[in-house]
């Protein structure tokens, strides 16, 4: 059926009951700006905060701001701010229409609007998801304040960055403000107000009282939407939509429940309001970011090209079982309710999920940066409880093996990482052996800290699994690994 109707209000009344929004455009508003109209928004916080205001009421519009680009502003404009969410999975597609948002903005378009716009007492949190560039900070948390920002921070130019959005409109305000950032930073809520705090400074201003940054935690799986999404989630509306985003069934939000100028009712739909995030930040790191990094280097290893791929190779379930159970559970303490194994079992249900997209390559990017947080925290934990991790021991040695290039069929493996040329030195000044990989690798100071590099115990067995890898190849060594 050829689905010629465009998603506007008008066109609202004839969708199916399911598919139209809890809250029409318009209906309340606006209490929050958020920066960033990314999918990721558009799929997570955006849907929350419609289902709290659906459920409990209160004026907590968003006013959606892109930072650069005006494709997606243009587009929701056309579109009466409405846009759809299709839900893919393995049942039918479903798909949603969201009228949460109750303002548009464009950072480098109209910068000295959307400050007016954080000023405005009417708005109570300023919400975040730009990417961790965007913060400006340095490796040492701080930030970095160049001439361009610095115009910024004093008034010579623009404010068209989000430091000096944050700051400056912090100073024009006089009612207290939550910022929550949403992006996946380990402990967002301070890393971002120390942002703030320096932005402030450079501005000759200090925080004033009555200013909140509580921690986040965010997971929910917003693949790339394709031309075939934009077929599928016109048939599943009834609509044409321009700009829908693409979501997995699963979501999750931990917030810190520090607002004090109020918030939404968020737990009305769904999501976790604690005086600590830092169990759920920890649980996510180590049992589903260091199960998709297993997934992506051994996978790869073994020619398979999707994570959901990779998770069909004989003995990767048990493996991967073997991997929250005897290495990850014993290295932390989950949050009360929850335990790691199921935790663990809900990610290889979500991982399984073939519509997602997830390539192996694409989650092996940027390994020097993501397995210090991911993967050796766990290493680390268990080496001084005395205990050796056979299993993440052999994550790592995949990724070891995926660093030297060659997967197990012949074929070239991309080394994307901000590492890749100080990796490739290591490795070729070192013998081609198990011990020599190893050794070129445990020499990265950027990545392992002294006293995993000096660890006897641990390189040993990060040499047994590398030869096992080499003499065997990845779908053997996993299929013994996992019996």
């Amino acid at each position: 059926m050829t689905v010629t109707t465009t998603l506007r209000l008008a066109a609202l009344a004839g969708l199916a009951p399911e598919c139209r929004p809890a809250v029409p455009p318009g209906a309340v508003r606006p209490g929050i700006l958020h920066l960033g109209l990314g999918a990721f928004h558009r799929a997570h916080q955006a849907v929350y905060t419609e289902t709290a205001v659906a459920a409990a009421g209160g004026d907590w519009g968003i006013v959606g701001v892109a930072p650069r680009s005006r494709v997606i502003v243009d587009k929701l404009r056309a579109q009466d701010r409405l846009y759809s969410v299709l839900t893919v999975g393995d049942g039918p597609d479903h798909a949603r229409a969201v009228g949460i948002l109750s303002g548009l903005g464009h950072a480098a378009g109209d910068p000295y609007g959307v400050l007016a716009a954080i000023a405005d007492p009417g708005i109570r949190i300023v919400s975040l998801t730009v990417t961790e560039k965007a913060y400006r900070l340095g490796p040492d948390g701080r930030l970095l304040v160049d001439d361009e920002l610095r115009a910024q921070l004093t008034g010579a130019a623009p404010p068209t960055s989000v430091p000096a959005l944050l700051a400056r409109g912090i100073m024009a305000r006089g009612t207290p403000l939550t910022v929550l950032c949403c992006d996946n930073l380990q402990g967002n809520g301070p890393r971002i107000r120390g942002m703030v705090e320096q932005a402030l400074e450079v501005a000759g201003a200090s925080l004033p009282a009555g200013v909140a940054f509580p921690a986040t935690m965010v997971d929910r799986i917003v693949p790339a939407t394709s031309a075939g999404h934009l077929r599928r989630a016109a048939a599943a509306l009834g609509a044409q939509d321009s700009v829908p985003v693409v979501a997995e069934p699963f979501h999750q939000w931990v917030i810190e429940d520090r607002f004090p100028g109020g918030r939404p009712d968020w737990a009305a739909a769904g999501a976790i309001m604690t005086t600590d995030v830092e169990p759920w930040e920890t649980l996510k790191l180590r049992a589903l970011n260091s199960v998709h990094s297993a997934c992506a280097y051994l996978g790869a290893l073994a020619g398979r090209e999707m994570i959901s791929d990779a998770l069909q190779l004989p003995g990767m379930g048990g493996l991967l079982r073997r991997f929250l159970a005897e290495d990850i559970a014993p290295s932390m303490t989950p949050p009360a309710g929850v335990t790691v194994l199921g935790y663990g079992e809900t990610v290889l249900e979500r991982f399984a999920n073939r519509e997602l997209g997830h390539r192996t390559h694409q989650v092996a990017m940027d390994g020097s940066q993501k397995l210090p947080y991911r993967l050796l925290g766990t290493i680390a934990d268990r080496r001084r409880a005395g205990a050796v991790p056979v299993w993440a021991a052999l994550v790592l040695a995949g990724w070891m093996r995926f660093a030297r290039g060659v997967a197990d069929d012949g074929s070239a493996l991309p080394l994307d990482d901000p590492l890749a040329a100080r990796i490739r030195d290591v490795v070729t000044q070192r013998p081609d052996t198990p011990a020599g990989l190893v050794d070129a690798l445990l020499g990265l100071d950027e990545v392992f800290p002294a006293a995993l590099a000096s660890d006897g115990e641990l390189r040993a067995e990060l040499i047994r699994w590398v030869g096992e890898l080499e003499r065997h190849g990845a779908a053997a060594t996993i299929a013994a690994a996992g019996r």
